[in-house]
């Protein structure tokens, strides 16, 4: 921890002196944090609040890189943008190539299951995504992806209580345009991206992309002769259909992914507890042998997007959304070829999303009105293989298995307005009404014989140990409030205060029979049944002193951000073994969640770019630098556990390191016709747990990334090429992991929760990898 306080003063202390220096400094690009397009004079222009307006004029926490800055770095999807935002987490969840686990300033979600509303937001052209599933996002055909810290929703569609990331595609182009891109590189990697667009008159116009994507294995599956692990196996594809006459925009678009890629397997992290099995040479490498459903991602959707201009002053806006998915995946737990604890999984996720937005733009007053509507449906179904277990105890085939079917309709009116008391002084005020309505169907039944019918068993049940429906209702009013001061155009201070509501719910993974005598009854009735299963929501108050400042005539951008985040009710899920029938083995798994804690989240962020230098090797020459820093205090108050005990000084925020750092150059030299960069970044993130209980196995320690590319690009922008190398020094960093096993500290044996082998099993990042990429332009 002491190294990265040194890194992290130090990068800070550099930036303060470029800053305050007299160094010749030339004009920010377009491709900086929050630029959403670059104006005359070289000012920066977002769109953040529903209306463009310069990025130092707006009193939110919000960064964006652009889609040509992606490409140039050789970004391939959506988790690198966590390299450069400060107090970003974005990673690969466990199993999969294409599930998403997102977290901004401590606030997000680790576990995928149906049932949970997600602490961070994503949205794609404005239309949010109400489940994990699917989201690691492929980067092609992209415009910008920004990201919004801190409690969002007076002005995007759902409530999001730890922030938002949207992903804008690229508006088509006016004239015909045709490119392919491709990237060939380390462990086979071969991807290529068909992309074109034309006019088919003067208002409408029509474009599609298709993309493969597709990459060998980092590691193998030593139990199942052909299957990789790590690998990737993606076709994607878009189309888009815009008429513009002027005051009519009208944009319906679709999308389509299907991911056949292996399944994503852990390796075990201590040797196995029951059959004495080693731990692999190779973290890549596995000994899953779950295989009776196949790794397999398909989802698709759609989005219409209606701009009516009525007036000068008023703008109508429409944005209808419809998505659905459905996952098969083989979960090896334990990661062995027996079934010790084996979890086949189906996902199936489908909504439907309305926003009606009226957008009110004057000289002293502007801003938003709008109302949202989300009704969506998350089916999750999982075997649970205990067959060891069963074995053990006299009941061949053990297997408990879990459906779970959540609803959420939920409805929101919005506002948020800027009054501009003068032309240095503003107020903005916002609120929003939110109802929201979970319906929760779960059913638990415990089976003999192996698996189930839905994978392919023939097993017999023996108990139902959950049967449950119900629903509730859960309403919440939360206001924003923001002051900002400009001494003069190039400075902006600012101070804000929002509140963020994350809705209750109903564990799927629940078990009724589990369910303690709540009420005093004297005996388990439907009110402890309905109390044990359900969970509340959780609030949060964040507070918030800004400032933004272009200094030397717009050659230097600055963002500095100091906020603190109260919050209450926090929802803590949790996965354990069970006895069901106590004879003192654990022959079961349920879910626990609870509203266990309250807690503070305080921290910095601070980001700026810099063009250094100019025509200093020829006309067009330059050098850019950019860094971010981003630092978290965030510690529970309470943290109430399953027996009543408050164990907050024994509990972490799970992925949240207190040290994000970034730093990063470009250097542009003319050249044969055109302009070569050479671009270089180092991405820290400091110690950081996996779980809210610590574990040595599973925590990472602080650890650096290190990239670097080479791009020429000819003068015409009709062609390029690119090198890129990254993680350079491969580094091996845990992303994701399970655990079911206790002691294993102070010279304590292990001893296993669930299940005989001891599941202790860890998911790596990406190892070093070098790739070219080529774009041609018609």
């Amino acid at each position: 921890m002491v190294r990265s306080r040194r890194f992290a003063c130090t990068l800070l202390a550099g930036a303060a002196a470029i800053a305050f220096t007299d160094a010749p400094l030339m004009a920010q690009e377009a491709s900086a944090p929050a630029a959403a397009e670059d104006l005359g004079g070289d000012v920066i222009v977002v769109t953040a609040r529903r209306r463009e307006e310069r990025l130092q004029d707006v009193p939110l926490s919000i960064s964006a890189i652009s889609g040509d800055s992606l490409a140039k770095q050789g970004a391939l999807e959506l988790t690198a943008v966590a390299q450069e935002v400060p107090n970003l987490t974005l990673e690969v969840s466990r199993g999969t190539n294409t599930t998403l686990t997102a977290f901004i300033r401590g606030v997000g979600q680790q576990d995928p299951v149906a049932g949970f509303e997600a602490g961070v937001g994503l949205y794609v052209d404005d239309v949010y995504l109400n489940r994990p599933q699917a989201a690691v996002l492929d980067i092609y055909d992209v415009d910008r992806i920004e990201v919004l810290r801190g409690p969002q929703g007076t002005l995007y569609g759902r409530n999001t209580i730890g922030g938002a990331i949207k992903y804008v595609t690229a508006r088509l182009s006016d004239d015909p345009e045709f490119k392919i891109r491709g990237t060939y590189g380390s462990y086979d990697q071969a991807d290529v991206v068909v992309s074109g667009s034309i006019p088919l008159g003067d208002t409408l116009k029509f474009g599609a992309s298709a993309a493969r994507l597709s990459r060998g294995g980092f590691g193998d599956n030593l139990v199942q002769p052909g299957v990789e692990n790590y690998n990737k196996d993606v076709w994607g594809g878009r189309a888009t259909l815009e008429f513009d006459n002027g005051p009519l925009f009208v944009r319906l678009s679709g999308d389509y992914i299907k991911d056949k890629s292996d399944p994503r397997q852990g390796t075990r992290l201590i040797t196995s507890l029951f059959t004495g099995q080693p731990v692999l040479d190779d973290i890549y490498d596995t000994r899953a042998g779950l295989d009776v459903v196949k790794q397999e991602v398909e989802a698709y959707g759609g989005a219409l997007s209606i701009a009516l201009q009525v007036s000068d002053t008023i703008t109508l806006k429409s944005i209808t959304g419809y998505r659905k998915d459905k996952s098969t995946t083989p979960i090896d737990f334990d990661s062995l070829a027996s079934s010790d604890l084996d979890v086949p999984a189906i996902y199936k996720n489908d909504q439907i999303s309305q926003e009606l937005q009226l957008l009110y733009e004057s000289d002293k007053l502007n801003g938003v009105l709008g109302a949202y509507y989300l009704d969506a449906d998350a089916f999750t179904a999982f075997d649970v293989a205990l067959f060891n277990t069963g074995a053990l105890i006299g009941l061949p085939g053990l297997n408990a298995q879990t459906l779970g079917d959540v609803n959420t309709k939920t409805w929101s009116v919005f506002g948020d307005f800027t009054y501009d008391i003068s032309d240095q002084l503003a107020i903005s005020l916002g609120g929003r009404f939110t109802n929201d309505k979970r319906s929760s169907r779960i059913l638990r039944t415990t089976f003999i014989g192996g698996f189930s019918d839905l994978f392919g068993g023939a097993a017999i049940p023996i108990a139902v140990t959950s049967d449950f429906n119900g629903s509730k209702t859960f309403k919440e009013f939360t206001p924003r409030a923001s002051i900002s001061f400009k001494p003069n155009e190039n400075h902006n201070f600012y101070i804000s205060y929002s509140q963020g509501f994350k809705g209750g719910g109903f564990d799927p993974r629940g078990q009724s029979t589990a369910a303690p005598d709540l009420n005093g009854s004297g005996a388990r009735d439907d009110e402890d049944i309905f109390n044990f299963l359900s969970f509340d929501p959780e609030t949060v108050d964040s507070y918030e002193i800004g400032w933004k400042g272009s200094l030397l005539e717009n050659r230097l951008n600055l963002s500095l951000a100091v906020f603190k985040g109260d919050y209450n009710d926090v929802q803590i899920p949790g996965s354990i073994g069970v006895d069901t029938n106590n004879d003192g083995v654990n022959d079961s798994f349920i879910g626990i969640t609870s509203n266990a804690a309250s807690a503070d989240v305080n921290g910095v962020e601070f980001e700026g770019r810099a063009l250094v230098g100019a025509d200093f090797a020829g006309v067009g020459s330059r050098f850019n630098v950019n860094w971010s820093l981003g630092y978290l205090d965030a510690k529970y108050n309470t943290f109430i556990d399953a027996f009543g005990n408050d164990v907050a000084d024994q509990r972490v925020f799970q992925n949240t390191p207190e040290f994000t750092v970034h730093a990063g150059f470009d250097l542009g030299l003319p050249m044969a016709g055109g302009m070569m960069d050479f671009l270089g970044s180092v991405s820290m993130r400091s110690d950081a747990s996996q779980f809210e209980v610590p574990n040595k196995f599973l925590d990472q320690d602080g650890f650096s990334l290190v990239d670097a590319s080479i791009v020429y690009t000819d003068d015409s922008d009709r062609f390029s090429i690119g090198v890129h190398g990254k993680n350079l020094f491969d580094k091996r960093y845990i992303v994701s992991g399970y655990n079911f096993v206790a002691g294993g500290t102070g010279g304590a044996p292990f001893v296993s929760t669930l299940g005989l082998e001891g599941t202790l099993t860890g998911f790596y990042g990406d190892p070093r990898r070098f790739y070219i990429t080529g774009e041609v332009r018609f």
